[in-house]
């Protein structure tokens, strides 16, 4: 199609990008050398999946799942089943045996692409609950009972197929294209359903706001392709005409970065809070303390013209960019001209640092159901402390409680065999997002905190826990930050120190320890996090102060189940997994309040 014309539909994206003659539509490492996919190589890897679905009976409405880390050919099974008018089931790799076979009863999915050995085994240990009666495995295959993904690709027609063609072209905007499981933080996943009509929508008004450039971009996927927000942006990608460069382990990131330079960098804000803190460790004391501070007050006096998009032109910024700033972007290779943050609350205090580097992060909101951008600082309208002016087919409204409430062609149709949820999740038509927001007069909106994660003492105020964390984050010291206090006296907040940083300090300050515990109850380590969260303190309300605080010895992860796949934090299981130390922490308090005065 005319890639002036807005897509309608996924098929419509993929006949872009195969119809074109581009050299690098993706990039992979395999045995430590890189390769590269054609738009044509594109065409018949995809059609060759197409082919053998199709013989296995997959078709239009049948739900296939994909478990697997980011790789080419995640993209071509996901294309290969949109293709068909089959509906892709993403799974992440991260889940257990036990959550993917209630993802793959739920859907009904009997048809599953796996990328390893370890997910296979996990796949297997589904059976015979799950219904999968056949499985493709992306890497190389031993068991004869699995079909190969590489065979398949290979065995692709060199030619167009009208007949494949036809049967793609046959998908319309209401067919359901992808059943995405919210992870969630708490309860039982529910799976939005979201249509071709509802990403292409999103996808054609969100490009409007970017300037990709086609055969010169190059974009590193690291973020799970099981989010809607790495598909989506994929999606955008290619069909820009960007190069993707495939990371399946996020570990491996740094090496690609380096290896391959990107210019366009898509993260979520864990990854630019783990930048950020490198960067504080590395400068931690001596003359290169003095140097960064004196940069970052630099960088502050020329921060109304790094957010409205210009190179400030005095010789003090363009020293502190030589001596400071240049080094944090060469660590992302030196060539990244758009920076994105999207799946999570940036945090203004993190954004502000990076625009004072020089670097303004476009933040884009959204949700899953929503497809998922409802809003985005853009390079053409951009305000920090926001995520931007929402899309211009996207309405919003705040509700007498202060929630966003959505509306527009990209909202999900619904949640897969869960009519009751559905319904709760709208007010009439339109979608409650279940987060609280604001609407400046300019048409900025800024995201407050999750609806069900404010806070209500048990004095009747109530406290948004998230712009506390994000502060007390800023903070070199901190990894991580979860506010508690719901029908409590008072707030309290579960801290996760930056390990590397924290080391580096005790040994500078006398302080040795034969674990993470004892250093973590170390009377010093305990001052320095009352003098940190005193600090905080100090720009809060009376009834917002943090009056105690838990200092844990352990980072919060996916595997304990502190944070999602997607790296956000599940409050409700950090609050059960240190219940009891919270506990102690709220009873400490009350014996002390109630002990007479001698």
């Amino acid at each position: 199609m005319d890639a002036k014309l807005k897509p309608s539909t996924l098929v419509d994206i993929f006949f872009e990008v195969v119809e074109r003659d581009q050299p690098r539509v993706m990039l992979y490492e395999r045995n430590s050398e890189w390769h590269s996919i054609s738009s044509s190589s594109l065409y018949r890897r995809v059609m060759g999946v197409v082919q053998a679905l199709r013989c296995h009976g997959v078709g239009r409405g049948d739900c296939v799942a994909i478990l697997a880390e980011n790789r080419p050919e995640w993209a071509i099974a996901d294309f290969a089943i949109l293709l068909l008018g089959g509906i892709t089931v993403p799974i992440y790799t991260t889940l257990t045996s036990d959550q993917i076979s209630f993802l793959l009863t739920h859907s009904g999915a009997r048809t599953a692409f796996v990328s390893t050995a370890a997910q296979l085994e996990k796949l297997r240990s589904t059976q015979p609950e799950s219904f999968i009666e056949t499985i493709i495995m992306m890497d190389e295959v031993t068991d004869s009972d699995v079909l190969s993904m590489s065979a398949l690709m290979d065995s692709g027609p060199q030619q167009r197929v009208p007949e494949l063609d036809s049967l793609a072209n046959a998908i319309v905007p209401d067919d359901v294209a992808t059943i995405i499981y919210t992870s969630g933080t708490t309860g039982v996943p529910k799976g939005a359903m979201l249509t071709h009509g509802n990403i292409a929508s999103n996808l054609a008004v969100s490009l409007d706001e970017f300037d990709f450039r086609y055969n010169y971009d190059l974009a590193v996927s690291f973020l799970p392709l099981s989010h809607i927000t790495a598909r989506h942006v994929d999606f955008a990608e290619l069909y820009r005409g960007v190069t993707i460069a495939y990371c399946p382990f996020i570990e491996d990131m740094p090496r690609l970065l380096q290896r391959l330079r990107p210019t366009v960098f898509v993260a979520v804000p864990r990854v630019y809070e783990k930048i950020f803190n490198q960067v504080q460790r590395g400068v931690a004391t001596g003359f290169k303390r003095k140097v960064y501070e004196w940069a970052l007050s630099t960088g502050r006096e020329h921060l109304d013209e790094v957010v409205t998009g210009k190179r400030p032109p005095s010789f003090s910024w363009k020293l502190a960019d030589r001596l400071v700033f240049s080094k944090v972007l060469n660590a992302l290779g030196g060539r990244v001209r758009i920076f994105i943050s999207g799946g999570a609350p940036l945090g203004k205090e993190l954004a502000e640092w990076y625009a004072q580097i020089g670097v303004f992060i476009h933040e884009g909101y959204g949700l899953t159901e929503t497809s998922p951008v409802i809003a985005v600082n853009s390079p053409r309208a951009r305000r920090l402390g926001t995520v931007g002016r929402p899309l211009s087919n996207v309405e919003v409204r705040i509700a007498d409680d202060g929630e966003l409430l959505v509306r527009g062609p990209s909202v999900f149709k619904g949640y897969w065999n869960m009519p009751e949820e559905t319904a709760a999740a709208f007010d009439g038509n339109w979608f409650k997002t279940g987060d609280i927001a604001n609407l400046d007069a300019e048409g900025f909106l800024s995201i407050t905190d999750r609806k069900k994660d404010l806070i209500k003492t048990s004095g009747g105020k109530f406290i948004a826990p998230q712009p506390i964390e994000n502060a007390l984050k800023s903070n070199r010291f901190i990894s991580e930050a979860a506010v508690l206090g719901d029908r409590r006296r008072f707030p309290a907040v579960i801290i996760v120190p930056a390990f590397s940083a924290l080391e580096d300090w005790a040994a500078n300050n006398g302080i040795s320890f034969d674990s993470r515990q004892d250093l973590v109850e170390n009377a010093k380590v305990q001052a320095l996090y009352e003098g940190i969260v005193e600090q905080i303190n100090r720009n809060l309300a009376r009834f917002e102060r943090i009056k105690k605080f838990l200092v844990i010895p352990e980072e919060l992860t996916i595997e304990n189940g502190t944070l999602t796949p997607t790296l956000k934090l599940r409050r409700r299981h950090v609050e059960a997994r240190y219940r009891q130390q919270i506990e102690k922490l709220y009873a400490d308090a009350a014996v002390r309040n109630s002990t007479p005065a001698a």
